[in-house]
């Protein structure tokens, strides 16, 4: 069974995030460490890893992981805003050990003015160093897989095969996080269970399925091929709920996180955060159905 939660809000304090995990019944969660809009962030105090990491013992959530800094441009073509970047997600990687975190998803950049081809080679020279000055800690680095808006990189399997094949002499530290709304906008058919398969072929020949660590659980609100991020609620935009079904029921993701990255709030007076892991959790076959078909 794969596990499933959402992206919590640390308000009040980051333990809490996992206490509301719990709450929706949820096995694993996504924080941030920091404002994500920012680039100051408060220090993280030893009470902060230590009530973190009680909270997750005592819940028994697993795989908890963080999302960077929006701020952070890998890719960028500005010397002293690259600078910055690679400072800020060394610090959110220090963080996250300091949590206990499992990894940190991060968008690869965006390469704005310059090309595709410097912007992705900007990103290579950042993660080596990211990396390197990091070796000590054990949390990971998931690429996400963009949509594709404006100069964003990462929406093509390739690119992500790119980075991962010239940064890591080969760092297992070093993976991918699948946002299924952002590869649905970026062009890749996986509505019908045939193209899934086909999408999940190509995937395992650029990227390699050992580097899938994580996956984003979005409905797009945009249609196939947009290249618009814009998420919905599970079966409630353009991708429907067999995406879904095809994700969760393959044993080769059997054992990933997946986080919900849909609205909040309320339908009535449930929470939408319940009632996208209740439609997650119906498209789950169980072992007996899965004898029967």
């Amino acid at each position: 069974m794969p596990l499933l939660g959402a992206h919590m809000s640390i308000a009040g304090g980051y333990y809490k995030a996992v206490y509301e995990a719990a709450r929706f019944g949820m096995d694993c969660v996504q924080i941030f460490t920091k404002n994500n809009n920012q680039w100051r962030a408060k220090p993280m105090t030893d009470e902060d890893g230590e009530k973190f990491r009680s909270a997750i013992e005592e819940t028994g959530i697993r795989k908890p992981c963080a999302h960077s800094s929006y701020l952070i441009n890998l890719a960028s073509p500005k010397d002293d805003l690259w600078r910055r970047s690679v400072e800020s997600f060394v610090e959110e990687i220090l963080r996250a050990d300091k949590l206990g975190l499992s990894g940190v998803v991060i968008h690869p950049g965006s390469y704005v003015e310059s090309s595709p081809e410097e912007g992705l080679k900007k990103i290579v020279v950042g993660l080596k160093e990211v990396l390197q000055r990091t070796e000590a800690s054990p949390v990971e680095i998931w690429l996400e897989t963009t949509a594709g808006q404006g100069s964003n990189l990462g929406w093509q399997f390739e690119e992500l095969q790119f980075l991962i094949e010239e940064t890591a002499t080969a760092s297992e530290r070093l993976g991918v996080c699948i946002d299924t709304c952002h590869i649905f906008a970026a062009g890749y058919a996986i509505v019908e269970r045939k193209d899934y398969l086909a999408t999940v072929r190509h995937l395992d020949r650029t990227v390699g399925l050992k580097r899938v660590r994580a996956f984003h659980l979005n409905d797009s609100l945009k249609v196939q091929g947009s290249r618009v991020d814009r998420h919905a609620h599970i079966g409630q935009g353009e991708m429907g709920l067999e995406p879904f079904r095809h994700v969760l029921n393959d044993k080769r993701f059997a054992k990933l996180p997946m986080y919900l990255e849909t609205p909040k709030g309320f339908k009535g007076k449930k929470e939408w955060d319940a009632i996208n892991l209740q439609a997650l959790r119906k498209t789950i076959r169980t072992a007996r159905n899965r004898k029967k078909t």
